[in-house]
């Protein structure tokens, strides 16, 4: 298996969506904090998702957010996750692509993990 988490990394939270394997979400996207809580919440989220996947550790997807994706970063690199900065003009011109419009901070972290498979 090779699991990803996508965050769609906002002003103060964070929509996250995780899949096992190509073409394989796991579980429903949910939202998380910034703060220490939030952030505890997404570490046991991703053990939860390392265990599922048979001891692969996820890849954490994100986009380049100026400022607000920095207490992320460091969260995620003080628990040793791999992660992946995404330029967001890259990630729109994927999302660009699809024939459906809609714009949902779900859908955004769901085309991330798909992005990483690509």
């Amino acid at each position: 298996m090779n699991p990803v988490i996508g965050l769609d990394v906002s002003k103060g939270e964070s929509q996250v969506q995780a899949f096992l394997d190509k073409g394989k979400p796991y579980r429903k996207s949910f939202s998380i904090t910034h703060d220490i809580q939030g952030l505890g919440c997404l570490l046991e989220f991703l053990q939860n998702v390392e265990k599922t996947a048979g001891g692969h550790q996820p890849s954490v997807v994100l986009e380049s957010t100026g400022h607000y994706h920095i207490p992320v970063i460091q969260f995620l690199e003080e628990q040793n996750y791999v992660y992946i900065i995404v330029n967001p003009l890259i990630s729109h011109r994927a999302k660009s692509s699809s024939l459906r419009k809609v714009k949902t901070d779900a859908i955004d972290a769901y085309h991330l993990c798909e992005q990483f498979y690509k």
